[in-house]
C-alpha cells in the first residue's frame, strides 16, 4: 500500500508538471523546445511558418510523452525550407502541414539528428507533405526518414512528389540500431505522384542494397497508393522479414517489389487498375516470401508491371542485382480481368537463374479476354503449380490450372466467387510444411482464390480509411488543357507586339483567340499559364519575326514547367530576314514539374540556323505529353529534338510523344530524335506513337534517319509513308519487344530496320501515287486508299 501511494505521488507529481506551451514565432518555439519534459505539448499557432528548422529532441515516457502539435490540425502550414527533426524517445508530432516548399537537398521529416542519434518509440500522425519540392527534379531527398526502432508513420497524406528520392524511406545502414526497427507505417493516403522519367520515383523504399540482407521488420498495412506513377517500384522492399498488408493501390503505373531481402509477407492487399495501361501488382526476387490473399482487378501493366511477375536472378551475382527466386510460396490470390503473369522474366544472359523450390496454388483467374494465362520467358520447372481455377476466355496449357464455372457475387466494388463455389475450390494436399507468418502464427490453408482471411467477403483493405482527418485540397495529378468551354476567350487583334503582351497577361484557363492576319513579335514569348492559342487557320493566322526586332529572339514559344501550352490553327514563319532558331522550347533549365503541349492544324517553316529545331527540349526538362495533330513541318533543319539528356542514366525528356496525320517535308537532319541512354528499367522508358503521317525528303544521307529513337521502349509506327530520301540507308531503326511497325510505306527512301524482337507487318515498297507533292493526297488509284489499319488512306488523311 505504501509503495503503491508512493507511485501515486510521483504520478502526480508528473501530471502537475506537465505544460501546454503555445508558440507563435520562431524564437518562442526554440526556447520550448529546449526546455521540454515529458508530458510536455508544444502547440504551434495557427498561422504560415516560413524557414523553421525544428529540432524536436528530448526523452518522453510511455505514459508521459512529449507532444508537438498544431493549434488546430491542418491550419499550421509550414513552408519555404522549413523541416523537422526528430530524435529522442516517445515523440508525437500532429497536425502539420509541409506544403509548397523546398528542403534543400535534406528530408522533411527526418527520424534522427545524425548517425548515432537516433528516434525510439516515436510517431508522425495526422499530418501532411504535398508538393515540396526543389527548383530541378534531379536534386534528390526524401520526404521521410525512418531511423531508429519502433517508430509510426499514421494517418498521413502525402501528394505531389515531383523530384527524385521516394516518398518515405526506412533506413538501416549506419547504426546496428536501425535494424530489425519494428517501424509502422499505416493508415497513410499516398496521392498523386507523376512519372519522374527517371530513377529513384519509389513512394516507399524499405532499406537498400547494401542492407538488404538485413532485418528490417517494418509493417505497411491498411495504406492507400493513388496514382502513384513515379516509377515501377511503388514500394521497393530491400530488406528482410517486412509484412505489406491490407493496403489498396488505386490506378498507379508500378507495382509492390520485393527487390531485395528475403523473408516478406505480402496479404490482403487490393490492386485496382481500372484498366489503365501499366497497372501492375506484385514483382518478386529473392528468398522465402508468401504472397498470399491478394486481389487484383482490371490490371493492365506487362514485363516488369505486369499483376504478378516472378524474376529470373544473376547466378552468384552482387547484392544490387537480382537474386534468384527461391523458396516462395504464392497462394489463394485472385486475379479479374487482368493482363498475364509474366513468368522468368527478364531471362538474359545475365539473369539466367530460374526460379526454384517455388510453390504456386490455389490462385483464381476470372477473364474475358481471350489473352495468354501465362507468359513465360524461360525454364519453370522450378515452378509447382496446383490448384489454380480460371474461368473465362484466358488461354493456357500448363499443368496445375483448369478451367472452373464459379459463381460470382457482385459486391459494389467488384464480383468474388459465392460460397456455393466451395466444391469447386477444394484445396490439393501438399507435402510441402505449413508456413507461418512473420509474428509466428500458423497460417492455415484455405480454398483457391480466398481473397481475405477470415472467410469475409469484403477485403479489409477496401474498408481503410487513410490519411489526415482534416480537409486536404486533392494533388494536382496533370497539366492537361481543361475542357474548352471552362476557358476565358480573349480576342487579340493583329498588331506588333499584341500577342507577346496577351501572353504575359493571360491567366490559367485563357483562350487567346487570333484573327485571320499577320502577328508581328520583337521577342520571344514565355507561356508561364495553362493556355490555349487558337487561330483562324493555319494559312490565315500568321506569325512572323518584326523587322522592328532590336534582337532576334531565340524562339518563338517557351513552355514553362508545370503548364500546358496548346497551339491550333496558326502558321509559325521562321524564314523571315532575322532567323530565329527554334519554334517552341522548353524551358533551358532544369524544373521540377512537367508540361504539357499540343500542337494541332499547326504550318511550321523556316528554321535553317545552325542548331536550330522546330522544337527543342532542353536537359533536365519533362513533359508529360507532347501531342501533335495534323500539322505541317518544313523547310527547317530539324523537327523535333529530344536527345540532350546524354549523361545514360535512363533519363528522357517526355513521356509520350503521339504524332497523328502530320507531314515532315524538306527536313535536313531529322524529323524527331528522342534520346534515353543507359540501361534504367525503372521508368517506362518513353513512348512515340506515330500514326498517318508523310516524311518526305528527310535527312537525305547515307547515314540520316527521319526518326531516331535511342533506348525508347515503346515506339509505333503506323500507317505512315517514308518517301523521298534515296540517299538514306535507314529511314528509322527500331529496337526492342514494344518497338513496332506495320501498314507503312517506304518508296525511295530508307529501309525500316527492326531488331531485338521488334516487329514489322505490313510493310510496303510501293509507289504511293501523289496527286502531287504539296498536298499529300493520294490518287483514286493508289493501293494506298482505304489500306490503313483503321480503313482510311495510309498516309496523311484528308481534313
Amino acid at each position: 500500500m505504501k509503495k503503491y501511494l508512493i507511485y501515486l505521488t510521483c504520478l502526480f507529481a508528473v501530471f502537475a508538471h506537465a505544460k501546454e506551451i503555445l508558440v507563435s514565432n520562431p524564437q518562442a518555439l526554440e526556447t520550448a523546445l529546449k526546455n521540454v519534459a515529458p508530458g510536455d505539448t508544444i502547440i504551434l499557432a495557427d498561422q504560415t511558418w516560413t524557414d523553421v528548422k525544428i529540432n524536436f529532441i528530448g526523452k518522453g515516457t510511455p505514459e508521459n510523452p512529449i507532444v508537438l502539435k498544431a493549434q488546430t490540425p491542418g491550419h499550421v502550414i509550414l513552408n519555404g525550407t522549413s523541416r523537422i527533426i526528430i530524435s529522442g524517445t516517445y515523440l508525437t508530432v500532429e497536425g502539420l502541414w509541409f506544403k509548397d516548399g523546398n528542403a534543400i537537398d535534406k528530408s522533411v521529416i527526418n527520424f534522427r539528428k545524425n548517425e548515432t542519434e537516433l528516434a525510439n518509440f516515436c510517431r508522425v500522425t495526422n499530418c501532411a507533405i504535398t508538393n515540396y519540392n526543389p527548383d530541378d527534379r534531379a536534386s534528390q531527398y526524401q520526404w521521410v526518414e525512418l531511423w531508429g526502432k519502433n517508430n509510426r508513420v499514421d494517418h498521413c497524406s502525402f501528394y505531389g512528389k515531383t523530384n527524385q528520392g521516394p516518398v518515405l524511406i526506412v533506413g538501416l545502414r549506419g547504426n546496428p540500431e536501425n535494424l530489425e526497427n519494428n517501424h509502422r507505417i499505416d493508415n497513410n493516403y499516398f496521392g498523386y505522384r507523376p512519372p519522374l522519367g527517371a530513377n529513384g520515383g519509389e513512394t516507399i523504399r524499405v532499406g537498400t542494397s547494401h542492407t538488404s540482407m538485413e532485418s528490417s521488420k517494418t509493417l505497411v498495412e491498411n495504406n492507400l497508393f493513388e496514382k502513384c506513377n513515379g516509377e515501377v517500384e511503388i514500394i521497393s522492399s530491400k530488406s528482410c522479414d517486412n509484412i505489406y498488408r491490407n493496403n489498396l493501390f488505386l490506378e498507379s503505373e508500378g507495382i509492390l517489389t520485393l527487390r531485395h531481402g528475403n523473408r516478406c509477407l505480402v496479404e490482403g492487399n487490393v490492386f485496382f487498375g481500372n484498366n489503365k495501361p501499366h497497372t501492375g501488382g506484385i514483382r518478386v526476387i529473392n528468398e522465402g516470401h508468401i504472397i498470399q490473399n491478394n486481389l487484383m482487378i482490371g490490371l493492365k501493366g506487362d514485363g516488369f508491371r505486369a499483376p504478378l511477375v516472378i524474376m529470373n536472378g544473376v547466378p552468384n551475382g552482387p547484392l544490387n542485382r537480382y537474386n534468384q527466386v527461391k523458396d516462395v510460396v504464392i497462394q489463394n490470390n485472385t486475379f479479374i480481368n487482368s493482363s498475364a503473369i509474366e513468368l522468368c522474366e527478364g531471362s538474359d544472359e545475365e539473369r539466367s537463374a530460374t526460379p526454384i523450390n517455388t510453390t504456386f496454388a490455389n490462385n483464381l483467374f476470372y477473364g474475358t479476354e481471350s489473352i495468354n494465362l501465362l507468359n513465360i520467358s524461360d525454364d519453370i520447372s522450378g515452378i509447382s503449380f496446383s490448384g489454380n481455377k480460371v474461368q473465362g476466355a484466358y488461354k493456357f496449357s500448363t499443368e496445375g490450372f483448369e478451367h472452373a464455372n464459379l459463381n460470382w457475387e457482385n459486391l459494389p466494388s467488384y464480383p468474388i466467387p459465392s460460397v456455393s463455389s466451395d466444391s469447386l475450390l477444394e484445396v490439393k494436399k501438399t507435402t510441402r510444411p505449413v508456413r507461418t507468418d512473420l509474428t509466428g502464427t500458423v497460417r492455415t490453408k484455405v480454398r483457391a482464390g480466398a481473397i481475405i482471411p477470415g472467410n469475409k467477403k469484403v477485403p479489409a483493405a477496401l474498408s481503410i480509411q487513410p490519411g489526415v482527418s482534416w480537409s486536404l485540397e486533392k494533388a494536382k495529378e496533370t497539366n492537361a488543357v481543361k475542357p474548352q468551354q471552362d476557358y476565358k476567350v480573349v480576342s487579340v487583334s493583329p498588331a506588333e507586339d499584341a500577342l507577346v503582351h496577351a501572353i504575359k497577361k493571360a491567366k490559367d484557363g485563357t483562350i487567346l483567340e487570333l484573327s485571320e492576319g499577320t502577328y508581328e513579335i520583337t521577342r520571344g514569348m514565355q507561356v508561364s499559364s495553362n493556355i490555349i492559342i487558337k487561330g483562324a487557320g493555319s494559312k490565315k493566322t500568321v506569325i512572323k519575326i518584326s523587322k522592328n526586332a532590336e534582337k532576334v529572339p531565340g524562339y518563338f514559344f517557351k513552355v514553362t514547367e508545370g503548364t500546358s501550352l496548346a497551339i491550333k490553327g496558326l502558321e509559325i514563319d521562321g524564314s523571315s530576314a532575322n532567323s530565329v532558331r527554334y519554334a517552341i522550347v522548353s524551358q533551358n533549365t532544369p524544373t521540377s514539374k512537367a508540361y504539357n503541349l499540343k500542337l494541332d492544324d499547326v504550318y511550321i517553316h523556316g528554321f535553317h540556323d545552325d542548331g536550330s529545331a522546330i522544337f527543342k527540349a532542353y536537359k533536365g526538362t519533362f513533359a508529360d505529353s507532347i501531342q501533335i495533330l495534323n500539322c505541317r513541318f518544313e523547310k527547317s533543319l530539324r523537327g523535333l529534338n529530344l536527345s540532350y539528356e546524354k549523361e545514360d542514366l535512363g533519363k528522357y525528356n517526355a513521356e509520350v510523344i503521339d504524332i497523328q496525320n502530320t507531314l515532315f517535308k524538306d527536313i535536313d537532319q531529322f524529323a524527331i530524335h528522342y534520346y534515353r541512354g543507359g540501361n534504367d528499367e525503372s521508368t517506362l522508358g518513353g513512348q512515340l506513337h506515330v500514326n498517318h503521317c508523310v516524311f518526305y525528303n528527310v535527312d537525305d544521307n547515307e547515314k540520316g534517319r527521319s526518326i531516331r529513337t535511342n533506348g525508347i521502349v515503346y515506339v509505333t509506327i503506323n500507317n505512315s509513308i517514308f518517301a523521298g530520301s534515296p540517299e538514306s540507308k535507314y529511314s528509322a531503326i527500331l529496337k526492342g519487344d514494344k518497338n513496332s511497325v506495320s501498314n507503312s510505306v517506304v518508296f525511295n527512301a530508307g529501309e525500316l530496320k527492326t531488331s531485338s524482337k521488334a516487329t514489322s507487318k505490313s510493310v510496303l515498297n510501293t509507289n504511293p501515287q501523289w496527286q502531287d507533292t504539296d498536298t499529300f493526297q493520294l490518287k483514286e488509284s493508289s493501293a494506298l486508299k482505304h489500306a490503313a489499319t483503321d480503313g482510311k488512306d495510309i498516309g496523311l488523311i484528308n481534313q
